[in-house]
């Protein structure tokens, strides 16, 4: 049994300690934003923050999160301090570059996104390549690096004062 804060709530979650955060959150919690692609940690499909860094839920046991912060894409907003139904920053630039096609990594994408924001407000273009590494099978790499530029010059966070 794990003890979890997902979204700024309390979880205590009754599941066998090898199993993957990701089946936690979509089976056990119904909070299905998270998505499966990959199962090994290679596409961020599942891209989720855990005590504020991106992290791969797929590859991540239960026992390895224990007390654990975790913020899904249902809880971005509001980690940000922002109302019930206003998007991140970062949700809003996706929004407004038009960036998803089919739309399934994006969650993973902006997880990955925001916590690259929440550490570099302005990251280079060689910051982009290195820290996000999720996948797009799309491949929307140029309208995810113009909404990542277009989120940072806006702030980026809902919390940089």
């Amino acid at each position: 049994m794990v003890t979890l804060q997902i979204n700024g709530q309390s979880h205590t979650i009754d599941a066998p300690d090898d199993m993957p955060l990701l089946w936690a959150l979509r089976e056990t919690l119904g909070l299905t934003g998270t998505k499966y692609g990959c199962g090994v940690a290679a596409c961020g499909a599942c891209t989720v923050h855990v005590n504020g860094k991106a992290a791969r839920a797929c590859a991540l046991p239960l026992a390895a999160v224990d007390g654990a912060n975790i913020v899904t894409i249902e809880g971005l907003p509001a980690s940000a301090g922002l109302a019930a139904g206003a998007l991140h920053p970062v949700q809003q630039a996706w929004t407004e570059v038009q960036v998803p096609q089919c739309g399934y990594c994006q969650s993973g994408m902006i997880m990955a996104a925001a916590a690259l924001l929440q550490q570099n407000r302005s990251p280079t273009d060689d910051d982009v390549s290195t820290e996000i590494t999720n996948i797009c099978r799309c491949g929307t790499y140029n309208r995810v690096r113009a909404a990542i530029k277009l989120a940072a010059a806006d702030g980026g966070t809902a919390q940089n004062g």
